[in-house]
Order: C-alpha cells, then sequence, then structure tokens
C-alpha cells in the first residue's frame, strides 16, 4: 500500500482479495515424513528406542524388586538374599537415570536433526515458490510457517515430544510389568484402559482441528500487522490508523479467544483422564483384597501392584501436561510437511494460467566488466491477469509502452493493479491474454534465466544477508572486482558509510554482524540493481520503508542507479512519479490517464485529484 494509491474520498483499508493458504499436510503424511526422515538415520533411531525401552524398564524394575522383598520379608530368608536385593535395587535406579538422560540428550538430537531438516527445506520450497504464489497466499501464512511454526516445533521438540515419547514408552513397560506380578493383577489395571480410550478418543478428533485453527488465526494477525505495517505514511496521510487498529484487534481478539478455547478444553481432557486413573486404583486394590484373601496372590504382589499403576500417574500426568504443547507441534509440523508438498507448477490454475517462477530480483544478472547494455523499449498489449479463485480480472487489456531508455511511474489506488502489472512486466507470472515484450523478445517465451537477463526488479522488501558486505553485493555479480564494488556504491552514494565500516566490504553485515538501517540496506540492493546492467529495471515501491529524509536520499540513488536504462516506477511518492518521463494511472484493472506531471495536473482528472490528496496528506503528516 502506498501513499498514492487512496484518493481522499476514497479513503480505506486494501480491499480483500481471495487468499488461498499454502498447503497443509494430513496427520498421517506427517507421520510418514518424520518415519522417513528417522530410517534415514538407522544408527540414531535405534539408539534412541533401545536407550528409552531400557530406561523406562530400569524405573519399572525398582516396583517389581519390591514386591520380591515384601515376599522375603513374610518368608523371613536370609538377611544376605535381602541385601542382594537391594545393591541390584541401588544399582537399577542408577543405571535408570543413566539411561535416561542418554535417552532425553537422543531425542533431542534426532528431533533437533529433523528439525533442521524441515526448516531448510520449508524455507527452500518457499525461495522456490513464484512471487505471484506468495502474493495469493500472503506474507502472513508464509511467515508464519517459517517463523511462528519453526518456533513452536522447536520447543516441541525441547520439552514436550521427548517428554510424550518417553513417557509413553515407560507406560507401556509398566503396564507389561502389572502383567508380569498377576495377569488378575494386569487385567484390573487394564480395566482403566477403555476410560483412557474414551478420554483419547474424544480429545484428539477435537484437539487437532482446533490447533489448526488457532495458528491459522495468528497467520491472519500477522498479515494484517504486514499490510498495516508496509503502508504506514498511507496510514498516517490519510488518517486510516483506526481501520487498521480495528482490523489488527479484530484479528488478535480471535487468536486469544482461540486460546482460551484452547485451554477449556484441554481442561476437560484432564477430568477425563482423572476418572480413569480412579477406576484403574479402585479396581486394583478390590481385585488384589479379593486375590489375598483367597490366597491366590502373594503379599508382594498384591502391594507391589497398586504402587506400580500409581507409577504410571507420573508419566501419564507428564504426557497429559505437555500434550498442549505436543498439540502445538503436531498442527505446526502438518504445517510445515504440507510447505514441502507445494508444487508450485501447479498452484495457479483455472482461470489463471500457470504462473513461472520469476525473474531476478534486485539486479542479479548481467556481466560485469562489459558494456552495459543498450536499453530495451517495452510494450504491453491487451495484458489482462486474473488470481484464482477470482471472477473480475485483477489487470484488464492494459496497453503501455515504455521507449527504451525512458521511465513510467504507476501510480493509482489500492488494488488497482500496480503491483501486479509491475510483476509480470518483471516476468513474474503469465498473463491470461496479452502480452509483455522486452525489446523484440515476449517474455513467455523464455525461461527464469531468460527473463532475468532482461529485467530485474527491487521491491520494499529488501534484504541483507549475513557475511561480508561484498559478498553481499555479488550475489547480483559473482565475478566483480572490489573496485567495481566500489563503484557501484559510490553510484548510489553508499560509498562514504561502506568505507567507514571497520573491515570495510569485508565487514560482516546482517545477522550477527554490523547492523543497517532501512536506507543503508535499500542502498545495498539498488547497488545490487547496478551490478546486475539488465537493460529494463523495474521497482516496486522501492523506498517505501525509508523516512522523509532517507527516502530524497534514495530517490537520488535509484535515478543514478536506472540512468540509462528503461524504467518502471511504482510509485510510492508522487515525487517519484514527478521524476518519470511518463505517469500512467491505474483504476480497476485499467490504464484512466496517461501524460507527464504538468498534462495529468492541468487535466484535472484523476492524478490531479491524487496530486491535490497527495499534497494535503503530506502536509498533514509533516505538521
Amino acid at each position: 500500500m502506498s501513499t498514492t494509491e487512496t484518493r481522499p474520498d476514497e479513503a480505506r483499508a486494501p480491499g480483500p482479495r481471495p487468499r488461498e493458504t499454502l498447503r497443509t499436510a494430513s496427520g498421517r503424511e506427517a507421520a510418514r515424513w518424520v518415519g522417513a526422515h528417522c530410517r534415514e538415520r538407522p544408527w540414531l533411531s535405534t539408539a534412541t528406542v533401545v536407550s528409552t525401552v531400557a530406561g523406562a524398564a530400569l524405573q519399572v524394575l525398582p516396583v517389581l524388586l519390591l514386591s520380591r522383598v515384601v515376599d522375603g520379608v513374610v518368608g523371613d530368608e536370609p538377611r544376605s538374599v535381602l541385601a542382594t536385593i537391594g545393591v541390584v535395587l541401588v544399582a537399577a535406579a542408577l543405571l535408570g537415570a543413566v539411561a535416561t538422560a542418554v535417552s532425553t540428550y537422543l531425542i533431542g538430537r534426532l528431533g533437533a536433526d529433523l528439525l533442521a531438516t524441515l526448516r531448510e527445506g520449508a524455507v527452500r520450497s518457499v525461495l522456490g515458490m513464484p512471487s505471484a504464489r506468495i502474493e495469493q497466499v500472503g506474507r502472513g501464512d508464509v511467515l508464519s510457517r517459517v517463523g511462528d511454526d519453526v518456533a513452536v516445533l522447536s520447543k516441541g521438540i525441547r520439552m514436550a515430544i521427548p517428554t510424550v515419547f518417553s513417557a509413553g514408552v515407560l507406560v507401556a513397560i509398566a503396564t507389561v510389568g502389572m502383567f508380569g506380578l498377576d495377569w488378575r493383577l494386569g487385567l484390573a489395571g487394564a480395566g482403566a484402559l477403555p476410560a483412557y480410550a474414551l478420554a483419547l478418543r474424544w480429545y484428539l478428533p477435537r484437539s487437532a482441528p482446533l490447533y489448526r485453527k488457532q495458528r491459522a488465526a495468528q497467520a491472519d494477525r500477522a498479515q494484517a500487522l504486514i499490510s498495516g505495517l508496509d503502508g504506514i505514511d498511507t496510514v498516517r496521510a490519510y488518517g486510516l490508523e483506526g481501520v487498521f487498529r480495528e482490523k489488527v484487534t479484530e484479528k488478535s481478539w480471535r487468536v486469544r479467544d482461540l486460546g482460551i478455547e484452547v485451554f477449556r478444553f484441554f481442561g476437560r481432557f484432564v477430568g477425563r483422564e482423572n476418572r480413569a486413573e480412579f477406576i484403574g486404583l479402585v479396581l486394583i486394590i478390590v481385585v488384589g483384597y479379593a486375590l489375598l484373601e483367597a490366597d491366590a496372590a502373594s503379599l508382594g504382589q498384591v502391594s507391589a501392584a497398586p504402587l506400580m499403576f500409581h507409577r504410571l500417574f507420573t508419566p501419564l500426568g507428564a504426557i497429559m501436561f505437555t500434550f498442549d504443547e505436543a498439540q502445538k507441534s503436531g498442527a505446526s509440523l502438518t504445517r510445515l510437511v504440507g510447505v514441502l508438498g507445494e508444487d508450485a507448477e501447479d498452484r495457479l490454475v483455472g482461470d489463471a494460467p500457470v504462473a513461472r517462477p520469476g525473474a531476478g530480483t534486485e539486479g542479479e544478472s548481467g556481466v560485469v566488466g562489459a558494456a552495459a547494455p543498450a536499453p530495451l523499449a517495452v510494450n504491453v498489449e491487451g495484458l489482462t491477469f486474473r488470481y484464482p479463485g477470482t471472477e473480475e480480472p485483477v489487470l484488464r487489456d492494459v496497453g503501455l509502452t515504455i521507449p527504451a531508455g525512458g521511465s513510467l511511474a504507476l501510480v493509482g489506488a489500492t488494488g488497482a493493479g500496480k503491483t501486479t502489472l509491475a510483476a509480470l512486466i518483471a516476468g513474474i507470472g503469465t498473463p491470461e491474454a496479452g502480452s509483455v515484450r522486452i525489446g523484440p523478445t515476449d517474455l513467455a517465451d523464455l525461461d527464469e534465466a531468460g527473463a532475468r537477463a532482461l529485467v530485474s526488479i527491487l521491491t520494499q522488501e529488501t534484504h541483507v544477508f549475513s557475511g561480508p558486505l561484498a559478498d553481499d553485493l555479488r550475489l547480483a555479480a559473482p565475478g566483480a572486482t572490489e573496485a567495481e564494488l566500489r563503484d557501484a556504491l559510490r553510484t548510489v552514494g553508499a560509498e562514504e558509510w561502506a568505507e567507514a565500516l571497520p573491515e570495510g566490504l569485508r565487514t560482516r553485515v546482517g545477522e550477527g554482524g554490523e547492523r543497517l538501517d532501512v536506507t543503508k540496506v535499500t542502498q545495498i540492493a539498488l547497488a545490487r540493481l547496478v551490478l546486475g546492467r539488465a537493460p529494463v529495471v523495474v521497482l516496486d515501491e522501492s523506498t517505501a520503508e525509508a523516512g522523509s529524509e532517507g527516502a530524497a536520499e534514495l530517490e537520488r540513488a535509484v535515478l543514478a542507479a536506472c540512468a540509462g536504462r528503461t524504467t518502471l516506477f511504482v510509485a510510492h511518492r508522487l515525487t517519484q512519479a514527478m521524476a518519470a518521463d511518463r505517469i500512467a494511472v491505474l483504476d480497476a484493472g485499467r490504464v484512466v490517464e496517461q501524460g507527464t506531471h504538468e498534462e495529468l495536473v492541468a487535466l484535472g482528472g484523476w492524478y490531479a485529484r491524487l496530486w491535490r490528496a497527495w499534497r494535503g496528506g503530506s502536509d498533514n503528516a509533516t505538521g
């Protein structure tokens, strides 16, 4: 959203656009992925299972030995036998602690390996998606998956999942131990299983969808925040703070309400589990008393059985009180595995043709050291485009021409189609009808590398990657010399601060290095644009995030970076539009006006109203 996108008489939040979300896997698909991951690491997986089973068995062994001690005391066995049992008890306790510690470590290691693989795969899948797909689903959904879902799963792997797995194994071993004491006592304890099963049968089918709904609500909230922050200048200039505040508040209340619903739901589950424990303990005591009265079981067996069943309370309680976190982790797992299964080539179907991967971003093409390529004209003819799931096209029969070496600024209200048109001209997506020609070449005939060589696109979502500044710049031109890097920085006005860094171009920037403000980050992106040397440049609100002082500096840098190239601006500030050779005004997907700034102001139409709104909004914002 930009300050040039809303007329004063139509000030409003961006209109709703039907959105899909990224794919979410089923529980079975997620389980298969985890199983396949474990099979790829057989030694680690086997050691994890063996140590967990051994730890659980060693924790149950003391209870079984206690039964032997009671019977030994009753039977007046020699003290040496009791001393031996005592030594075994101590040894079992120590070995059980060691096995449990090893099991916890191995589960964490296996889980961390799983998370790293999943996170890497999810990020790779997102980076490989066409930009049109990202636009279709919304950045909130994308960011919540590679951000929030990874964080939730990471926490679950550290805390909940090891607890649930270890406790589950312990429950199974303890149940076997009860049958080892006496099969009738084992059956009595098993009488609680139907109550446990009913509780889980009631809980599991309802909990997974509820947690997925909670994660989706968090994604919607993130999208609402992002849309407001992206257009903060417009929000302030036209007093739309209340509109966006209400939208974010609505999404936040939704997240809160779902959180309360989850908490209440889990409380009901805990109550059902407690009833199951009560049923089992009562059955064991009653059956044990009857067996003892009938002299059908020893005192040691009867006394150990309630202790063995009580031994289940701790792991069952751990499962219950971490199952909430485990369910959240499961919901995040299905969302991340769903991203891995995204088929980018087949997502944009129906009325809109399949979108192919877009052109290079931030000038990632070009041959360093060669003469700058001659600028090429841009011709857009009869361009029509619609998003999947919508009946009305975003763009309708658009026609534009940018002469070789010339510049054109796109302005218009929210939802007019500016960003979509800019993306199509950059080779991101395929139009339903019409064509985009760069010089004599139709972009539809090119693959990704071919489109990248002709068109570079720079948006406001610029990024500095962690590493030396020189390496960050060489993303656009791997063979660039330091002299060429400095020339590019000088062109965009960044050489002075870059040379002032502690190690100059070798200074580490980004995460773990020098923190750069928005203006400097955008200058780096513009320097990459200079190094790329594509003959056509598309700038989609590339200076929108900078403050007013930084924006003026960046506007000068943009003009310098684009000198001698054919340039399309999606104008964030009308000062940018004024600097272009010509201006095109879009409304409802159509070009309604074209001309120079002076011609359009004199015409008294759409652009003139936009210009008056811009001047008034700028005065109010600065006042």
